[in-house]
């Protein structure tokens, strides 16, 4: 087994790509998470939803102008698609810094391009708090 699979959650919650705004939005809540994946039927990634996407859309600022006839009504208009992902069998210091060079908290891991998990920020700091 390897570090990243030692720490990374694997009880990932995530959307489909027909997930309402709405809905999207209740997941985070609810789950008290950052961002979504959002994957297809046989679990690939097609991209991710932050918080601060539904932020955006939900309170005017996205860069985008959406009249109210147009706004999107799924994950898969506003999501991210050129996502930084990483295999379960890749070296835990890329991650550590991937995460400490750019503006996002999480990075979805990838076993046969498949999601298998995500490491976010916070994992990074328990693992080091438990050891």
């Amino acid at each position: 087994m390897s570090e990243i699979s030692d720490i990374m959650s694997t009880d990932v919650v995530a959307a489909g790509p027909d997930t309402t705004i709405l809905e999207a939005k209740n997941i985070l809540v609810k789950h008290n998470i950052t961002g979504l994946p959002v994957v297809d039927k046989k679990n690939r990634l097609l991209g991710i939803v932050s918080e601060k996407d539904l932020l955006r859309l939900t309170y005017g600022l996205k860069t985008l102008s959406y009249t109210s006839k147009d706004s999107p009504k799924t994950v898969q208009e506003v999501m991210t698609k050129e996502v930084v992902t990483f295999d379960e069998d890749d070296r835990l210091s890329n991650i550590i810094k991937c995460l400490m060079e750019n503006n996002f908290r999480r990075v979805p891991i990838l076993s046969d391009d498949k999601l298998v998990g995500i490491i976010s920020r916070k994992d990074l700091l328990l693992c080091k708090l438990l050891v």
